[in-house]
């Protein structure tokens, strides 16, 4: 079983920054390829961004290419999601995703565990 704690949540206005942090437990981090979705009012989930077990490749949505970035740290359980430029469109709940996986490529699919999400407002 797999832990996940999203922070770092909050508002902000249009064109500023956040950074979203998710805290793993429960099983050896590195085995596990990472992944950030949102959920915005009355929409469906969808794939913002994802990295690899070892944080050698990464892949994004394209509504946030050049904005996000997202990063991990092995050494202390976190994966990261730098969010820039935003806008209010962007305004949705963020949840970070854990798929065991030794691959070498960016999960974009289905994950098997899921934080309880945190939520970003971007004013206008």
């Amino acid at each position: 079983q797999v832990q996940l704690v999203e922070s770092g949540g909050g508002l902000v206005q249009a064109g500023g920054s956040l950074r979203l942090s998710c805290a793993a437990s429960g099983r050896t981090f590195s085995s596990l390829a990472m992944g950030w979705f949102r959920q915005a009012p009355g929409k469906d989930y969808e794939f913002v961004a994802a990295i690899t077990w070892s944080g050698g490749r990464t892949a994004y949505a394209e509504f946030v290419k050049g904005r996000f970035t997202i990063s991990r740290d092995n050494a202390k359980n976190t994966v990261y999601l730098q969010m820039n430029s935003l806008k209010p469109e962007d305004t949705a709940v963020y949840y970070c995703t854990a798929k065991r996986s030794s691959s070498d490529y960016p999960h974009t699919g289905v994950y098997d565990y899921w934080g309880q999400g945190t939520q970003v407002t971007v004013s206008s």
